[in-house]
């Protein structure tokens, strides 16, 4: 299933990816409910990865960043970035960490999201794109 969201940059009130962003958030709720708030990152990765093929999205899991150790934990539709945490709380460096996968990927969304929460609260993370950008790509990926 590829989607057909649009890149309109002109309008900056747009929701970037709008329709695959509702799809995973959709999925990811479903795993939540499937799974519980205790299970391991590693679960609901697979869970959601198994969601991800029933409909046809494609992906790339487990998407290693050059030479860097790091690793994105989904790539959807070549579109967006997302990662998963089942921790108590999530913190600022989780946050720099999805910017960085954005700014090494050159991508616009990352999703960011805490299974361990009693409610899940997806975070949209939008590519910075002005002079504090340097900050995230301190890293070499490539």
């Amino acid at each position: 299933m590829r989607t057909n969201d649009t890149n309109n940059t002109n309008n900056k009130n747009k929701i970037i990816y709008p329709e695959i962003s509702y799809v995973i958030t959709g999925i990811c709720f479903a795993v939540h409910n499937d799974l519980g708030r205790f299970a391991k990152e590693k679960q609901y990765s697979d869970e959601f990865e198994r969601k991800l093929k029933e409909i046809k999205i494609p992906y790339k899991k487990e998407l290693r960043l050059g030479d860097s150790g790091n690793v994105v934990d989904f790539l959807i539709d070549d579109k967006l970035i997302l990662e998963f945490k089942a921790k108590r709380i999530l913190t600022k460096e989780d946050y720099y960490q999805t910017q960085r996968y954005l700014q090494a990927l050159n991508l616009r969304l990352g999703v960011l999201i805490n299974f361990r929460d009693k409610y899940l609260k997806p975070k949209r993370i939008i590519k910075i794109d002005t002079i504090n950008r340097n900050e995230f790509v301190s890293h070499s990926y490539h």
